[in-house]
């Protein structure tokens, strides 16, 4: 062969090789023949279950399925040990693949999928894959990667609404189980692509108790997965579907002990032969209610000390050493006040604090408790039913709240066991995998870093371009959900008095929006939503065609409909207080009551299509837009009514042509707010935490340490001065003080602490921020303020100086 010929031949390979080879990288995807690996013969079934994911992701990436070989490009060695880690490196051009033990082999596995660019959420969140002409891997590349905490899972929780009906009419159409063993089947396979290893299973009425289902332990056991229960579900016992009191009697201690004691035993039997079991010790209500039989706090806690002991000796009789076996002692509710009456909990248990339901964490272990044997664990909230209201339709807490509550966690020893509690594991998105990544790695991410991570998120969802175009739209989404929920925008809450309200559902009321204060915050915060719901429909045209159910699921719906809910409710209340001021303002009245209306038949119409037309109905049922029928997903009232025609007249003609609103008052110059990240000094090192509070840039301040604010005032007079903070809990037993002082004036010291369930707490968590109060007469010219943190967990949001107390409004007008 000529050298012309040996040249072009050479330049022919060049200019079809792809261009982001590099000489040096590793290609164990050349696009013409499939991917190889080889494996020991004695692995174990979570091993087998990952390499069957894995060779499902490379023949949707690469068109062709992987095959088992001698000498294959991918080495896997599962190891022996105890712990979750793993090594991916590249030696000799071959990638080895090295598990400390099954579960780190098969995260490791899954972590090639990862780099290949498949998401977690590929079946979960329909985010089909890129394909790929190569896949290549630097001939130098190394990670070693092992778990922060332990143990990592979720517990499927209030299920009615979303997994259970979408279960029952999807995966379990051929059993009478509710939830069954496929479905559990696929939120194992996310787990298991999310690097966790624990779950507590659904046991609401309705749900086929776990154990009651063929199959579904043994499931759980070849994924690895650690299965528990909840707080008050002792021993894997799932008390509201097993517990029959016609068989057994009452579930009491005191008057039936040896029925409970034979029910449990059952149990302890049916697992002994399996590894991979976490027992909740303890006892409540089969209903999460106290303890049946017992009246006064004393009895109380002689009976749960009765039943921890009890409890031990069981363990020992059937299992063997108590202390050889991972058990969580969930101090929640009542029994929080229990243990602190000096509960004995024996030392390897582990002690696993809660939140207060609406992300805020109660308690968290002093020094002693850090030192217990059996390490500390956390149950936290992203869904939750019950008071002051429930949030079970999209999943909408803060990302910065999940990094600033769960980062103290850690801080604080707690690394045993985390558990998020999600109604539905594909609402939770990306909060949930945010609260698993830091527990996989808890350097993942931080408060200063949390931006930087979810539009990493977005950009592996969606691509590079779509991702940092939707970026600003997600992170505007999160600050208006967080300055109210779209749960919470009917200003009422839930268990109520029955005997005043029906069901204990307080009835929707006028929200603390005003039509005119600050250039009428009610219409500016809509055209904040509205304005995002076109941008998401705008970005929709750049996004592969295969990513349209994901992007629908993970974002237009849940934008479009919270703008919706928050058009319906807010236009109702401007028709209700236009009509109430006159009737020249007719007109704009029913301009609003159409806007409403059209907001209404929105929503129903956007879950229409999650339900029955998205992925070709894959997700029927597994959205509702009226969890628990509660009265914030009803038609709010409106004081007139329209036909179809006068509907759809209405909402063709220009806003323009409705002059006739109340007139809003421009902001005033005797007002100044500031964000607390705005702060001029500091004797300390306050912390950014981004993505949380009203300003989605919050400051955690240490205790002792302070930030000072400087600012201007045109004329001599008396202001309120109102410092608005994150409602977080003193979680560690003590109080939640801080301090104001005014130029030199003597400190103000304000404490945060609320009872659990008090109305001042039920108020702060539905804003999402704790406000206090004070005033000050201040003299024309330059003054500042200084907050200081006097207990630990102060987290400062926002301030306001008014020279109108009697002004009303909601947001602290600050970029609002």
């Amino acid at each position: 062969m000529n050298k012309t010929l040996i040249y072009t031949f050479i330049l022919s390979l060049l200019l079809t090789f792809p261009k982001n080879v590099r000489a040096k990288d590793v290609v164990w995807f050349d696009g013409s023949t499939p991917i190889t690996y080889s494996v020991g013969k004695n692995v174990d079934p979570v091993v087998t279950m990952a390499l069957d994911m894995f060779c499902d992701d490379m023949r949707q990436v690469t068109g062709m399925t992987p095959v088992k070989a001698k000498n294959a490009t991918i080495r896997i060695i599962q190891g022996k040990g105890l712990y979750d880690g793993f090594s991916i490196s590249v030696k000799n051009n071959h990638i080895l693949i090295k598990g400390d033990n099954a579960r780190g082999t098969a995260y490791a596995i899954l972590e090639l999928s990862r780099m290949a660019g498949v998401s977690p959420w590929i079946w979960w969140g329909d985010v089909v894959p890129e394909k790929k002409s190569v896949l290549t891997i630097p001939e130098n590349f190394s990670t070693r990667q092992q778990p922060s905490v332990e143990y990592r899972g979720i517990f499927i929780n209030d299920e009615d609404w979303s997994t259970r009906p979408w279960s029952r009419g999807n995966e379990e159409p051929a059993t009478t189980d509710n939830i069954g063993v496929n479905t559990y089947k696929r939120i194992f396979q996310l787990l298991l692509r999310l690097r966790a290893n624990a779950f507590w299973p659904a046991m609401h009425p309705g749900t086929t108790a776990f154990f009651r289902i063929p199959g579904a332990k043994q499931m759980a056991d070849s994924f690895a997965i650690v299965i528990g229960t909840s707080h008050c579900e002792p021993l894997l016992r799932n008390n509201v579907g097993e517990w029959d009191v016609n068989e057994r009697g009452r579930f009491n201690y005191r008057t039936n002990r040896q029925a409970v004691i034979d029910y449990w035993t059952e149990r302890l039997e049916e697992v002994k032969t399996s590894q991979n079991n976490m027992f909740t010790i303890g006892m409540r209500g089969i209903h999460d209610s106290s303890m049946e039989g017992y009246q006064t706090m004393e009895e109380k806690f002689n009976a749960l000390q009765q039943v921890i002991d009890d409890q031990q000796n069981l363990l020992r009789e059937h299992l063997g050493k108590p202390d050889r076996l991972t058990q969580v002692f969930v101090p929640y509710k009542e029994v929080l006040q229990l243990y602190e009456m000096g509960l004995r909990v024996p030392d390897n248990v582990t002690l696993m604090w809660c939140d207060d339901n609406y992300g805020y964490i109660t308690r968290l272990p002093d020094e002693k408790e850090q030192a217990r044997k059996g390490g500390g664990g956390i149950y936290y909230h992203l869904s939750y039913w019950g008071r002051p209201h429930d949030y079970l339709w999209l999943t909408t807490t803060q990302p910065g709240l999940i990094v600033q509550q769960m980062r103290q966690a850690y801080d604080h020893q707690v690394r045993k066991l985390w558990i998020a509690n999600v109604h539905d594991p594909k609402v939770a998105g990306y909060d949930l995998e945010l609260f698993l990544d830091m527990a996989w790695d808890i350097h993942s991410v931080s408060g200063e870093t949390l931006e930087k991570h979810f539009q990493a998120w977005l950009c592996r969802q969606f691509g590079q371009q779509v991702g940092k175009r939707l970026f600003p739209v997600m992170h505007e989404f999160y600050r208006l959900c967080g300055q109210r929920k779209p749960e919470f925008m009917g200003w009422n809450q839930v268990e109520l008095d029955k005997k005043k309200y029906d069901r204990g559902l307080g009835p929707v009321s006028d929200t603390d929006f005003s039509m005119t204060e600050f250039d009428g915050e009610l219409n500016r915060y809509l055209e904040r939503f509205n304005h995002l719901a076109e941008q998401v429909k705008a970005i929709e045209g750049a996004i592969r065609p295969q990513l349209h159910d994901a992007y629908f699921a993970a974002v237009k719906y849940p934008v479009m409909a919270a703008a919706a809910q928050a058009t319906k409710l807010l236009e109702a209340q401007k028709a209700r207080q236009l009509w109430a001021s006159g009737p020249q303002h007719l007109n704009s009245v029913k301009k609003a009551v159409a806007e409403s209306m059209a907001a209404y038949q929105q929503i129903k119409q956007l879950t229409h299509y999650y339900n029955h037309e998205m992925a070709q109905g894959k997700w029927c049922n597994d959205m509702s837009d009226h969890p628990r029928d509660l009265p914030v997903y009803d038609m709010p009232p409106l004081p007139v009514t329209l036909t179809e025609d006068e509907l759809q007249g209405l909402l063709n003609t220009p806003d323009s042509v409705y002059s006739d609103a109340l007139t809003a008052t421009s902001h005033p110059s005797d007002v100044i707010a500031c964000n607390a990240a705005a702060y001029e000094t500091t004797d300390g090192h306050p912390q950014t935490i981004q993505m949380l509070g009203h300003s989605m840039c919050a400051i955690a301040l240490p205790k002792g340490e302070s930030v000072t604010y400087t600012f201007d005032i045109d004329k001599r007079g008396e202001y309120l001065l109102t410092t608005a903070l994150i409602p977080t809990q003193p979680n560690d037993t003590g109080d939640l003080r801080y301090s104001v002082t005014v130029d030199d004036n003597e400190p103000v010291v304000f404490t945060l602490k609320e009872p659990f369930r008090s109305e001042q707490w039920k108020l702060n968590v539905l804003r999402g921020q704790a406000l206090r109060q004070q005033f000050i007469t201040l003299e024309k010219g330059r003054h500042q303020f200084t907050i200081q943190a006097l207990d630990h967990n102060i987290v400062i949001d926002q301030w306001i100086l008014d020279n109108n107390p009697q002004r009303h409004y909601y947001l602290i007008p600050v970029n609002n």
